[in-house]
């Protein structure tokens, strides 16, 4: 028990507060709320987001409480952690959109029977304006502009909406009506993690203690964003999982063993210190996909993949299963059929792929974004070495 417990509160968390609170409470064994609040601002959950998710799962095998709490309301306001510029307010219709696959997805990591689901519009979409004025009385605007990244803008005379900075005050409400022991976050949270402690002062309640995890890079060494395209999403298809880790960068190999996988420790020390001596990065990207894959996807998911990239990249094949699709039209520009084929994240990221020679039509590379394509059955077109797609 102790050694889950040390597990728990030191494997790939940033801060804890209050320490030595939560682990007193741990040891005597006494049954915590575990608050994670996520807001549908997308319908994938990618590697990085799933770091706190496996934070959870760990004190729900010690037989502790998940309170989820679905952004139903918090979504629309979109959270301004980390974020250097205001994000869109979403409508109702794409947040119920982007929920629809995401319990099945959390269910990828945690018991869903044994947790308890709130949608916070329920009590945030009736809050009436004398108690958001109460709560508002809590904090300053002093202490919102403390935040770096709203520092940063009003520095930069980057626009700053009211709504923002409200956004700590509803989510910290939300501790408030779930009674929260404890609230798990990534570490660009802590100021809306700590709004709750606050509020739950202000509420006469027993301050949560909280946990932030590490943050995780993306593939690419930019931090993981679906509109970049450097993620790696928990629903992936096993091959393209596999081959997104395998086309990651070396030095974040040991990074990603500690936080994507359920390694012991010890031995991804030793991994470390075998690649420091120089062994063949590649070896343990192999290793790696296998383990992410086989996490998600079962091991023999990830024997197939890993076959399947083989035959790819070793062998220069295709693949043997290609995606197909049929098109009812007869002719497009290039990047307008890369973006019906669902081969790249944006258009504007589409238009760097076919400039930088990574799209090939027919085995042939094309440079010429805005290039008129006759629609033939059978034609195959490749972004990268992993993406494919053939037109009926």
């Amino acid at each position: 028990m102790n050694g889950q417990i040390k597990n728990l509160l030191e494997r790939n968390t940033e801060d804890i507060l209050v320490r030595s609170h939560l682990e007193k409470a741990l040891k005597v064994g006494k049954k915590l709320r575990i608050k994670f609040g996520t807001d549908p601002t997308g319908p994938k959950i990618h590697l990085g987001r799933a770091i706190p998710l496996w934070k959870l799962r760990e004190f729900q095998d010690l037989g502790h409480q998940i309170v989820l709490i679905i952004g139903g309301f918090t979504a629309q306001i979109g959270d301004p952690s980390d974020k250097l510029a205001k994000r869109p307010f979403l409508s109702a219709k794409q947040i119920r959109i982007n929920m629809q696959n995401y319990e099945k997805q959390l269910g990828m990591i945690l018991d869903m029977k044994k947790v308890e689901i709130h949608n916070n519009n329920d009590w945030l979409g009736k809050m009436s304006a004398g108690t958001l004025t109460r709560l508002a009385e809590v904090f300053s605007v002093q202490q919102m502009l403390s935040r770096r990244n709203f520092r940063d803008r009003y520095k930069d005379g980057v626009e700053i909406e009211l709504r923002e900075l409200l956004y700590p005050i509803f989510q910290g409400y939300d501790s408030v009506r779930i009674k929260a022991d404890v609230e798990i976050g990534g570490f660009d949270q802590l100021f809306n993690l700590t709004a709750g402690r606050d509020l739950q002062k202000y509420y006469e309640q027993k301050p949560q203690d909280i946990i932030t995890t590490k943050m995780l890079l993306g593939l690419d060494g930019r931090k993981m964003s679906t509109s970049w395209g450097n993620v790696v999403n928990i629903t992936d298809p096993p091959e393209e999982m596999f081959g997104k880790i395998m086309s990651m960068r070396d030095e974040m190999i040991s990074d990603y063993f500690m936080l994507c996988t359920r390694l012991p420790e010890e031995k991804i020390a030793q991994i470390k210190k075998e690649l420091s001596q120089g062994a063949n990065p590649r070896d343990y990207k192999a290793q790696l996909a296998s383990e992410i894959v086989a996490l998600y996807q079962g091991v023999s998911k990830a024997r197939k993949a890993e076959e399947e990239f083989e035959k790819i990249f070793k062998d220069k094949g295709k693949p043997t299963n290609i995606p197909s699709f049929k098109l009812t039209v007869d002719s497009l520009k290039l990047i307008d059929l890369l973006d019906n084929l669902k081969l790249i994240p944006t258009k504007s990221e589409g238009r760097r792929l076919i400039e930088q020679g990574a799209v090939q039509l027919d085995d042939k590379v094309e440079k010429q974004w805005d290039k008129e394509v006759k629609i033939k059955s059978g034609m195959i077109l490749q972004v990268g070495k992993r993406k494919f797609a053939r037109i009926k």
